[in-house]
């Protein structure tokens, strides 16, 4: 079975299918994987042959101001962007691909419209993985008019109700109690557990006699934070505690100034080598991050900036994992007794331990494979 992964995006998009891809090799499949030029490099590092296609969609270098949270804005970004704009070029050079490449099924992200697309044109069976943890952002109703007009143009047939977002198969990284209880996953969902294959890494040594905070504003929403960074940091190193941050390859780590022996910046760490060891994760509410944290069972203090970040935020507080605050707003003191409070409170902990034990008895990778193979017809 040849199968090709699709993604759109950056690596929101692209360490969700990590493990199905590896788990598609290990039972002797042909693997390849298409994603945006600047991806080439990621998909080399994970072990796998690199298609780039489409446009890229990478944060800028430049540093820009934090907003206000818009759900219209960040509605049209998904609609506008990844929709209207971005589809259609990955639809048109996933095409020329499939008809090379010739894949059995093809995976792709959920966002990933223009792989369905060329997909349901070739008469290509294929599955979707979610990305959005929560379920909450990607409506039908939102990308509906942009998606009409792109099957339209590959000439499909109406797609009223949009059932291509959920035909085949649904592959979710994610626990089912996660999930926000209005938008279920489908009748083709299957959930399995989010932990790639191979040794866990080694974690990074941190001294044990007080706790570890991590903190994060992932790799995209990073570079739009203005002076989140600064007025967390503030806060955070009045703490007794370790503090581990991340700033992203596109922030240099000097232009928060100097800081005491406690506080340890860099611009990427790998996330597995860090949550084991933390007590709170303090971050912007990426699912990625998000579900990193609950993985190894660790609450967190959110600050959502945009995208699905204020569903996952929201998702957190009503299961009892974390705590939101308003990255607008929010000063220095009031990260600072955020973070005491969740410390202070073992509630929080237990309650996102509750969540790290629902994924470890989640079916692993493998049991995804045989749902490709069926979907394929090689078995």
């Amino acid at each position: 079975m040849r199968v090709l992964f699709s993604f759109v995006g950056g690596n929101g998009h692209f360490q969700p299918m990590v493990p199905v891809a590896q788990a598609v090799r290990a039972a002797g499949h042909t693997v390849a994987c298409t994603g945006a030029p600047s991806m080439a490099p990621t998909i080399e590092a994970a072990g796998f042959t690199p298609f780039p296609s489409g446009p890229d969609m990478g944060a800028s270098m430049e540093r820009l101001p934090l907003l206000p949270l818009d759900r219209a804005r960040e509605e049209s970004d998904l609609r506008e962007g990844f929709a209207r704009r971005v589809a259609p070029r990955r639809a048109d050079d996933l095409l020329d691909l499939c008809e090379r490449w010739l894949p059995d099924v093809l995976v792709c992200d959920e966002v990933d419209f223009g792989a369905m697309v060329v997909a349901e044109r070739l008469d290509i069976p294929y599955a979707s993985v979610v990305v959005i943890a929560s379920g909450a952002f990607l409506r039908p109703e939102i990308v509906a008019q942009p998606l009409h007009l792109l099957r339209a143009v590959h000439r499909l047939r109406p797609d009223v109700n949009l059932s291509m977002l959920t035909r085949h198969l649904v592959l979710s990284p994610f626990p089912p109690s996660y999930r926000h209880p209005e938008f279920p996953l489908p009748d083709t969902g299957f959930s399995f557990r989010p932990v790639p294959d191979g040794p866990a890494p080694t974690p990074i040594a941190v001294p044990q006699d007080v706790p570890t905070v991590y903190f994060t504003l992932g790799t995209i929403f990073n570079t739009e934070s203005g002076d989140l960074f600064g007025r967390v940091l503030a806060g955070l190193r009045e703490l007794p505690v370790n503090l581990v941050v991340t700033v992203g390859r596109r922030v240099d780590p000097a232009e928060l100034g100097p800081q005491p022996s406690h506080v340890r910046i860099e611009r990427y760490l790998p996330q597995d080598t860090v949550l084991p060891r933390a007590s709170v994760v303090v971050s912007h509410g990426g699912s990625g991050t998000v579900m990193g944290s609950l993985v190894h069972g660790v609450p967190s203090v959110l600050l959502p900036m945009g995208a699905d970040q204020p569903d996952n935020a929201a998702r957190c507080v009503a299961l009892g994992v974390g705590v939101r605050l308003d990255a607008l707003t929010a000063t220095p003191a009031q990260v600072r007794d955020a973070v005491a409070g969740v410390l202070a409170d073992p509630t929080y902990r237990y309650a996102a331990e509750r969540l790290r034990d629902e994924i470890a008895v989640m079916p692993d990778q493998s049991h995804v494979v045989p749902l490709l193979e069926k979907l394929a017809g090689v078995v």
